[in-house]
This record gives C-alpha cells, structure tokens and sequence, in this order.
C-alpha cells in the first residue's frame, strides 16, 4: 500500500516558505494570504507531527526535519516541473551531468532552478555517483569530481576549493564546547582513497588534541547522510564547509572549533577526444559563473 501523503497545496506552500524563509513572501509568490500559507503548513506539521520551522518575531527558520524535508520536495517539484516541461516541448537538447551524490544534493540541486531560467531549452541530466563516468564513451557529457587531478580523458577547469571544519548542531554545543577530546564524533567513509586525508586522525594531529576513543561513533558511507546526522545532534562530524554553507547560513550547523583543513577542489570535466556541443558548452560556461560567484 502506497504512503499516505499530505496535500499538494501544503507541501506547495512549505516549499515556498522554506526557500523564501518567510511566510509573507511565499504568500505574495502564490496568490494567497500569508494566514492561508500558515494555516497549510500547520496543517503539514500535524500530519508529520513535528515541527518544520522556527518562528521568529519577523522571520522564520527550518528546524532539522524541515531542511530535511526541503531537500525532498524542493528536488521533487523541480523533477515534476522538468518532466511537464520535457512533455510540452519534447525536442530540446539533453544534456547529461555526473557528478557525486554529495555535490548534486548540497550545492547543484539548489541552483537548478536559475540554470533552468538562463537555459530553457537545455535539459539537464543529473546523473548522481561515485563512481567516475567514462565522458569520450558517451556516460555523460560532462562531469564535476572532487580532487587534484590530473583527470585522464578530460579537460579540467577549476570550480571550487574546499576545506573542511569540525561542524555540529546548535543542540550540542554544550557538550562539544567542552574539551574536544570528548566529542562524539560522526565519521563517513571516502568511497576511494584520497590524495588529502580528510579525516579525524588528520584534524586531531593538526588541532594538537589526542580524541579519547577517534574510532567511536556513527560511521555513514554517505557524506550527505553524515551532513544530517549533524544536524539531528548525533555529534560532531568533519564536514566540507562548500557543502554544509547552506546550513551554516541558516544556524543549523557551526564551525565549533579550529583549525580547518586545507581539502581538494571541484572541476568540471569535459571529454577530450569526442566534441562537445553548444548545450554541453553552455552548461559547462553556466556551471564555472555560478561557481566563481559563491
């Protein structure tokens, strides 16, 4: 039996609330008045029975399990509105992008919506692995990995540097503003070795600081998954500031302590041996603008 969903009109409306952070803008956005919007998203927090925003004096904020949430239906209403758009106006140029499923969650899927807005007749193909695509076989035509290259069979241009930082929940800030030796620590596992080790032991070397058990805590094979499970304060995790700036905007997560690791960075890769064409170009020109304006 399928899950039982809420109404369209209320996830419409906390889908505007939560990117907009305001319930008056979302109102103004959907014809409607800023009590019908409350009223939709009091009506979606009784059916989730928890609460999806923070109410503030004149702003609202997403608690946890709203960004979490978010995350779900913001992707999902982009990938109803591409596909109504792909039904209406069947022949427009496909192009398809690799890139891991970290990187597509945290900082692409976000700005979809203004590529869709300066690229209307390009459909863009996320495609969302760890795995490297073969880009001169056709896999995809373009890709955005995480390293120091070289890349064999691609052109490279650089999009962003990275570093990472011991982030955690406000929620936790008791307990991890104490000595960080006693952190509970959040870990994810690297899918293949990296040339940068982006790690507990590297931190607690750089930080001088000897943890008491460095193996101890939640272990996640996701790095997205290892962002939530700091959010919800299951401890302190070494995170990619580039993939958790969203969150650290909205306070859902801090920088706890220092140092910060000097990490990799992310490149566009186009093939080498086949050519590319004006759509493959355009998003690879879209995709280094919007990189170089964060």
């Amino acid at each position: 039996m399928p899950t039982p969903l809420p109404s369209l009109t209320s996830l419409r409306a906390f889908e505007a609330a939560a990117r907009l952070l305001s319930f008056k803008k979302a109102a103004e956005e959907l014809s409607v008045t800023a009590t019908a919007i409350s009223h939709r998203i009091r009506v979606l927090e009784s059916f989730v029975d928890r609460p999806l925003f923070v109410r503030q004096v004149r702003a609202v904020a997403l608690t946890p399990d709203g960004a979490t949430l978010y995350a779900a239906v913001s992707g999902a209403f982009q990938g109803m509105a591409a596909a109504i758009e792909q039904l209406r106006h069947p022949h427009r140029d496909t192009v398809t992008l690799s890139t891991t499923p970290a990187f597509a969650a945290k900082w692409l899927l976000p700005k979809l919506a203004a590529f869709q807005a300066a690229h209307p007749s390009i459909d863009l193909h996320v495609h969302a692995s760890n795995a490297p695509a073969n880009l001169n076989g056709g896999a995809a035509d373009l890709a955005i990995r995480y390293g120091v290259g070289p890349f064999p069979g691609a052109t490279a241009t650089l999009l962003l540097r990275d570093r990472f930082a011991p982030v955690a929940s406000p929620s936790l800030m008791p307990a991890s503003d104490q000595d960080p030796a006693t952190w509970p620590l959040v870990h994810f596992d690297w899918h293949r070795p990296t040339p940068a080790e982006l790690s507990w032991p590297a931190w607690s070397r750089a930080a001088g600081i000897a943890f008491a058990d460095p193996a101890a805590g939640p272990r996640y094979s996701e790095e997205s998954h290892a962002i939530q499970a700091a959010i919800a304060g299951q401890g302190v995790a070494l995170l990619s500031v580039l993939l958790v700036q969203d969150e650290l905007k909205l306070g859902l997560l801090r920088v706890v302590s220092e140092p910060l690791l000097d990490a990799m960075a992310y490149h566009v890769l186009a093939p080498d041996r086949r050519p590319v064409s004006d759509a493959v170009q355009a998003t690879r020109d879209w995709l280094i603008q919007v990189s170089h304006a964060d």
